[in-house]
């Protein structure tokens, strides 16, 4: 088990059901959780799951315009452009920028806690005590495969080791309806959205018994 503090000045864990217009949801995602984590330390032979998101910093929304741009690379793109039926990809951004707005979090503030499971990729001599020691030195030294974002890869997250001792969460609970809890992969030709009934509790939103709807 680890304890992962992180901070930032912006953060935007996007509700799915509004597509265009960014709003952020009122905590982060076990999703962006584990994947603020796996930046951190990422290995085949583990699973991170996140167990509680503690929030210490008010929860305070701001609106901020950002540029994005209007279209992506599809995947018939690409496949034209390998059998030759397409000379370029790529895409113009002075030709496909957009403005818009979004509804963002900031002056954020949390420690996560989270834990590991080992899973069959694991290599023979891999063991729960080796994958702790490393993903606990590289939180003290603030070692990451890349720079863990919160939510949105330009607003970075700033972390550190949780230094132990209780967490000063903030003292408010609030029923924040159905969020996302992650993205089922097992069929790849139909990649399903897990949700739950999020409820932060005295400033802890608990994902670790949480019921998933599909």
């Amino acid at each position: 088990m680890i304890q992962l503090e992180i901070w930032g000045d912006y953060a935007c864990f996007s509700r799915p059901e509004l597509k265009i217009e960014r709003v952020s949801y009122d905590v982060p995602t076990p999703s962006a959780a584990r994947g603020i984590v796996e930046a951190i330390y990422f290995h085949p032979g583990l699973r991170w799951s996140i167990d509680k998101i503690y929030v210490l910093s008010p929860i305070k929304f701001t609106n901020i315009r950002r540029n994005e741009v209007k279209n992506k690379i599809s995947g018939s793109n690409v496949r034209e452009y390998i059998n030759g039926k397409r000379d370029e990809l790529y895409l113009a951004t002075s030709k496909e920028i957009v403005q818009r707005a979004a509804m963002v979090l900031q002056d954020v503030h949390y420690v996560l806690e989270a834990h590991f499971d080992m899973t069959d990729k694991a290599a023979p001599g891999d063991n729960p005590g080796k994958f702790q020691d490393i993903v606990t030195r590289r939180m003290e030294k603030g070692q990451c495969f890349y720079t863990p974002y919160l939510g949105c890869r330009e607003f970075s997250a700033y972390f550190r080791k949780w230094p132990g001792g209780p967490i000063p969460a903030i003292q408010e609970t609030r029923d924040l309806g159905f969020m996302l809890y992650d993205m089922d992969y097992t069929d790849p030709q139909n990649i399903t959205p897990m949700f739950f009934h999020a409820k932060l509790e005295n400033g802890v939103l608990n994902t670790a018994d949480c019921e998933v709807f599909r």
